[in-house]
C-alpha cells in the first residue's frame, strides 16, 4: 500500500438567502501539507439554487466559485494571495464569511493522492 498523508477538507456551501439559513454544497476544498497541495472542485446546481431563491444571482455565485478556484490555483489568478503558500491560501479560503458562498467546517482524512481525493469528495458530497 502506498504511503498516505493527512489532508484537510471543507465543503463550499451556497446560502442563497442568509436570513433563511438554507444551503447546499457546491464545492470542496482540499489541503495536504505533506504534498503542498491545495485544490478545489466545484459544481453549481442551478436548479437547487433557484428553488431556494428564484431571484438568486446565478452569475454572481458562479463568479464567487471561480474566485475560490483562482486562489487555489495560485499565481496571478490568486490575486493578493499569489505569493502565499498552499496552506496559507487554504486557511484564507476556510475563514468564516457571511456571504452567499461560505466554507463549512474542516474535516480530516488520509490520502495518497490529494487531487483524486478532491474529485472523490466532489462526487460523494456535492454532486
Amino acid at each position: 500500500m502506498s504511503e498516505r498523508d493527512v489532508f484537510e477538507y471543507a465543503l463550499l456551501r451556497v446560502v442563497p438567502r442568509i436570513e433563511r439559513g438554507e444551503c447546499f454544497n457546491a464545492g470542496v476544498l482540499v489541503y495536504c501539507r505533506a504534498k503542498s497541495f491545495v485544490g478545489v472542485r466545484t459544481h453549481l446546481d442551478e436548479t437547487k439554487l433557484l428553488a431556494l431563491d428564484p431571484e438568486a444571482d446565478v452569475v454572481g455565485v458562479r463568479a464567487a466559485l471561480r474566485a475560490v478556484e483562482g486562489v487555489c490555483a495560485g499565481g496571478e489568478a490568486a490575486g493578493q494571495a499569489a505569493g502565499d503558500d498552499a496552506g496559507r491560501r487554504f486557511r484564507w479560503l476556510i475563514a468564516p464569511r457571511s456571504t452567499v458562498v461560505q466554507p463549512g467546517p474542516v474535516h480530516t482524512g488520509l490520502t495518497a493522492d490529494p487531487a483524486a481525493e478532491t474529485e472523490r469528495l466532489l462526487q460523494l458530497l456535492v454532486r
